[in-house]
């Protein structure tokens, strides 16, 4: 067996469904369910969300306070009053901010934007920074990508004589804030038909409102906040991101020019991993390490050569982020293994004083993705007395909502099911992490801290074809809510699989029961686990199927995510010299080693613990390699015993031959009892013979082996048929007649021939079906 890294979970849709949309629109089997599995099951749901355009955004009016803020815009603009756009230091913010620029820009406005630092000020808007708009001359201050939370600046805003018009897409607390207007498709109450906007989205929806028009002239901003703020990709998101990626790509902004030349992707055809990957990361670290100013900046200057200069200190930013996250990286590990071991923790919860505040939302979602545990990562600032961090969750556990259980710790938090930012009094965090431990404990079973790999096609290798996988890949953008689709193949036949890359790290299969339909299948990083697949098995994949180009040529192959073998393996290591080395990467807690003899001579296990021996005749404890690897280090006493061990011992995952042996007996000669007539018959004649001097001569003549007539000598010893004194043989007269299976040598050397024969120098297929008879209780035979 080879047990998958996740829980591999298939969708399942009608096969009526399937067949109806699979014959009213041409479409291969597995396309068809594939749509309907992502909710599109008539062909005018598949063509618009295949061909859906700028037509189908959808009224910025419907979403609840839209018209009231648009005329005070519009008002304020009008009577030149100043209009103070404050943002969110994210990529999500950045784009916010820079979409309502281009759009206040646009209508002639008076106007500046602000975006708080997240170390001096923290997230959100904050009282002091009002009072400074307010001194300012600012009237009206809108909010992006934030604000929902913001009760007491609302109050203080109306005190001071602002008007506050909050633009927001997180989720709502109990009670809102006393704002001139509020936006946000999850407010309570809103009526708006998509509720999955981010920030930017719904900055979109502003400046729709505002130009009487759908802004596609900055979807290439709004592609970046969107795709980078993981929001799902379906309905508006996917209009924003797949036309917002087709305009970046020929976008004449100037510092996004040189931001895609930062990133190496200028020239590129751009997808969504690329925004996620390359361009998000740069964006976000700028507000992460220092003031997120300069990548507004970027996202809206005209002139290149400042677009240059900002696009390569956002990079430099970016790789001083990833420096400081590694770090901080190992440092929250070692905590974790010392003092919160995930085996005890249903949550991780974990701070330390000097933890830049910036990244560590990245580092909790690195510490979910190794220990796959809801984690919460604070930077503690004892002079003033707080931890402030960031959550990061997993499938069935909604940190928003259980966060919502502790309002009365947690002052300043915010955010969504899979992820939250909060800050807290020091004093708190034990008892924040308490309380999460426990609505875990309540909420989550065992199975739910193993990750899970959402499926959502198994399919045939005869499913595939090129035509299959580029209609598939016509659904993307691919991200959030719309991921890449996955599909898994069973039990299929490997006939070719090998390592690959320079460092050989990488895996690289071929699979298929017929020359004439073989599919290549990639694994990055994968390349160790070639040594965890037994020749023959039939393998299981899961994978995401792209066309491979070369030399003008084109194939599907399959990008492998995860590996499995059901059934139980055989590991043939008999007679290899580097065992040890072979050995050497068992997981001990899973692995049994078992000898028969205490001479077995395998160094690398010989005086390890778990060693089990197998003492003669006796029969193990009953399920003792139930479930195990177990790894055989010599041979037993006999096949008929061993069948009976290995049945009360229970069947193995993996069953690792070495069966070392001191000596051949199949290879040596096992005399005829024509042999053995003949030689006694020699010996009756003869009267004496001196076995020293004259065996050679015999063998010689007879074309016998010397080791045969000294054989055949201690047999008839062992059967009172001779003595034997000085090496001179001597005939008893008128010995008891015995049969030659009464003499024990003569009997284990017959066995140990045998038992060589069937598990030392049998084929692999012969021993993999020997132990697998013994599995099915059928009759064994070599």
């Amino acid at each position: 067996m080879l047990q998958p890294k996740t829980r591999w979970i298939t969708s399942h849709a009608p096969k009526d469904k399937i067949d109806a949309l699979a014959s009213s629109m041409n479409l291969p089997e597995a396309v068809a369910q594939l749509l309907i599995s992502r909710g599109m099951e008539t062909e005018a749901a598949v063509e618009k969300f295949l061909k859906g355009g700028v037509d189908d955004f959808h009224n910025p009016f419907l979403m609840d306070g839209m018209k009231e803020s648009v005329d005070r815009i519009i008002s304020a603009i009008e009577n030149n009053e100043k209009i103070l756009v404050f943002g969110d230091y994210d990529a999500d913010g950045v784009s916010s901010t820079s979409v309502m620029w281009y759009t206040l820009k646009e209508l002639g406005a008076d106007f500046d934007y602000y975006i708080p630092n997240r170390f001096t000020e923290g997230y959100g808007p904050n009282e002091p920074a009002l009072r400074k708009a307010k001194e300012d001359g600012f009237s009206l201050v809108i909010t992006v990508d934030t604000g929902i939370s913001a009760v007491d600046q609302a109050a203080a805003a109306r005190e001071m004589g602002l008007d506050f018009i909050i633009t927001d897409h997180h989720e709502a607390p109990p009670v809102l804030p006393d704002a001139y207007s509020i936006i946000n498709p999850k407010k309570p109450g809103c009526s708006y038909p998509f509720k999955g906007l981010a920030g930017v989205g719904v900055a979109l929806k502003v400046s729709q409102a505002l130009l009487g028009r759908v802004p596609v002239h900055l979807f290439d901003i709004g592609c970046i906040g969107t795709i980078a703020d993981l929001v799902p990709l379906v309905d508006e998101n996917r209009l924003i991101a797949r036309e917002g990626i087709k305009a970046l790509s020929r976008t004449n902004k100037k510092g996004l020019i040189e931001l895609l030349k930062v990133c190496n992707i200028k020239d590129k055809e751009l997808t969504a991993e690329h925004i996620g990957f390359a361009v998000g990361p740069r964006v976000n670290a700028a507000g992460r390490l220092d003031s997120a100013d300069p990548a507004v900046e970027l996202f809206i200057t005209d002139d290149s050569e400042t677009g240059e200069r900002l696009a390569k200190q956002i990079d430099s930013i970016n790789k001083e982020r990833q420096a400081i996250v590694n770090e901080i990286t190992e440092e929250a590990v070692k905590i974790v293994e010392e003092e919160f071991p995930p085996a005890e923790q249903s949550v991780l919860v974990i701070a330390k004083e000097g933890w830049n505040a910036g990244v560590i939302g990245i580092v909790a979602s690195r510490l979910v993705e190794k220990y796959y545990r809801p984690t919460i990562v604070l930077s503690i600032d004892h002079e003033k007395g707080t931890a402030k961090g960031s959550a990061r969750s997993i499938a069935g556990f909604d940190m928003f909502e259980n966060l919502s259980l502790s309002r009365d710790i947690l002052p300043h938090f915010g955010g969504h099911p899979m992820a939250a930012g909060m800050t807290l009094s020091l004093h708190d965090v034990d008892e924040l992490r308490n309380r999460l431990n426990k609505q875990a404990e309540e909420q989550l079973s065992p199975e739910d801290f193993q990750p899970i790999t959402a499926v959502d096609l198994e399919l045939e290798l005869s499913d595939i074809s090129l035509e299959t996988v580029e209609l598939m890949e016509r659904l993307a953008p691919f991200g959030t809510g719309n991921p890449a689709p996955k599909v898994c193949l069973r039990n299929v036949p490997v006939r070719e699989m090998k390592k690959i890359g320079s460092q050989s790290n990488h895996l690289k299969m071929q699979v298929g029961d017929s020359p004439s339909k073989l599919l290549d299948c990639i694994g990055f990083f994968k390349g160790a686990v070639i040594d965890e697949i037994a020749p023959y098995s039939l393998v299981s994949f899961v994978g995401e199927l792209n066309v491979n180009e070369w030399n003008g040529f084109r194939k599907p192959q399959l990008m492998v995510q995860d590996i499995a073998v059901t059934d139980w393996q055989l590991f043939d290591y008999r007679g290899l010299r580097d065992i040890a080395s072979r050995l050497a990467d068992l997981p001990e807690k899973r692995t049994v080693y078992v000898r028969f003899s205490q001479t077995a001579l395998i160094k690398h296990v010989q005086e390890k613990p778990f060693v089990f021996e197998a003492e003669e005749n006796q029969l193990p404890p009953k399920g003792l390699l139930e479930g195990k690897y177990a790894v055989f280090l010599d041979v037993p006493s006999s096949l008929a015993h061993f069948k009976e061990w290995l049945e009360e011992a229970g069947q193995p995952d993996r069953i690792y031959a070495v069966f070392h042996h001191e000596s051949d007996h199949f290879f040596s000669t096992i005399p005829s009892r024509d042999q053995f007539k003949w030689y006694y018959a020699f010996l009756m004649k003869k009267g004496l013979f001196h076995i020293d001097k004259q065996g050679e001569e015999l063998a010689r003549w007879k074309g016998w082996s010397k080791e045969t007539v000294d054989f055949m000598s201690k047999v008839f010893f062992e059967l009172d048929f001779v003595t034997i004194e000085n090496g001179v043989i001597t005939v008893k007269h008128q010995p008891v007649k015995k049969d030659l299976e009464s003499s024990e040598l003569y009997r284990r050397k017959l066995n140990f021939a045998e038992l060589e024969s069937g598990l030392v120098y049998s084929s692999y297929q012969q021993l993999k079906q020997w132990f697998t008879d013994i599995k099915q209780h059928e009759k064994i035979v070599f």
